[in-house]
């Protein structure tokens, strides 16, 4: 509501002296009222994921082939992306040598071991020399199972060149190209797994000081308001934004309808506990000695003074007073231009209080 000034001053009144006196200032006032304040409260944020997966290379390599791109949707056993495997080859390809000549080793040490067990049978050989093939045959068999380990591991190492998600998601960012040389755990993707939505809002910190009514928010999508769907708040971030003065509240949606997608825009309706205050024009404030203050008129004398607030919030042409006015309190909202602490004023009307 708009209030136009509307303030002439008067002409100078005489006493009974017949000096002047300060001439009066025609002003409007409004009865302060204790006021209901509606308790639901709307916030704009956007729709992120729960979880958020950072996917890497588990080996050193040069990338040879990228696979995907941001905005993709990706299977867990999906490949991303290849480093060059020359090298890993190379090396399994040694594994399988060194085990082809353990394995032909263990077979000449089995032979030389039964020779020696049917000399010995016979009473043809010492038992030194019986226990010296069985020693080898031994130290042939562990030389085979290490060669056999050496090869899975080779195996397993050049399957480290695909780099694969091992989740379900949508890729949310790429810092990597074809030609690039990356090391073991460098985080080379970032993935949205899928599964559950959060709606994130950033609110301000005094809005949280009353707890809220209901844990349930209602969430709308902003492009579309018939796209609905309810959550819960999951998460209250424990500090506070230095930039914007905010903090930031995850709410956990109970189902995610299709149009809402990463990064979508939602409006948020919170319930808050109802609370009484007094609601004015915006033409009431006035800034007295560094701080939001209004004009007061005592009826009793006629003559106004400043009088300090505190400001719940700003609504948008009106402010919402969490103290400093009384009910019944006569506030000015109309020529406060004009006003200086102890002025006569005379009332040219008594608008009425908003709600």
């Amino acid at each position: 509501m708009a209030f136009a000034v509307g303030c002439i001053a008067g002409p100078a009144a005489a006493d009974d002296g017949g000096r002047r006196t300060a001439p009066l200032v025609l002003v409007r006032t409004v009865k302060a009222e204790r006021t209901t304040i509606s308790a639901a409260l709307i916030f704009t944020g956007d729709i992120q994921t729960q979880s958020q997966v950072s996917v890497s290379f588990r080996t050193n390599g040069k990338i040879v082939q990228r696979l995907v791109e941001v905005g993709d949707h990706v299977t867990a056993d999906r490949v991303l992306a290849r480093l060059d495997p020359q090298q890993l080859k190379a090396d399994l390809n040694n594994a399988q040598a060194a085990l082809t000549s353990a394995e032909a080793l263990l077979t000449q040490a089995k032979v030389s071991f039964k020779r020696q067990e049917s000399l010995l049978a016979g009473g043809f050989t010492t038992r030194p020399s019986y226990d010296d093939a069985e020693q080898q045959l031994r130290v042939s068999q562990a030389s085979v199972d290490s060669a056999k380990a050496a090869v899975g591991t080779a195996q397993e190492q050049l399957s480290y060149t695909e780099l694969r998600a091992g989740v379900d998601g949508i890729v949310l960012s790429r810092t990597f190209e074809v030609g690039q040389v990356v090391q073991t755990g460098q985080t080379v993707l970032a993935l949205a797994q899928d599964g559950p939505r959060d709606a994130v809002f950033n609110v301000f910190e005094a809005v949280l000081a009353a707890p809220p009514e209901s844990p349930t928010v209602d969430v709308a999508l902003q492009a579309d308001p018939t796209v609905r769907t309810v959550g819960t708040v999951r998460e209250i971030s424990p500090s506070v934004d230095t930039a914007s003065g905010t903090v930031r509240v995850k709410v956990g949606l109970k189902e995610t309808p299709p149009a809402m997608t990463l990064g979508a825009i939602v409006v948020g309706t919170g319930t808050f506990r109802a609370r009484q205050a007094v609601i004015l024009p915006w033409s009431a404030l006035y800034r007295w000695e560094g701080g939001p203050a209004v004009w007061v008129r005592d009826p009793a004398t006629g003559t106004v003074a400043p009088r300090a607030v505190t400001i719940d919030h700003f609504g948008t042409q009106t402010i919402v007073l969490s103290g400093g006015v009384e009910p019944g309190e006569e506030v000015v909202v109309a020529g406060i231009q004009l006003l200086r602490p102890g002025q006569s004023v005379a009332v040219a009307a008594v608008v009425e209080p908003l709600r």
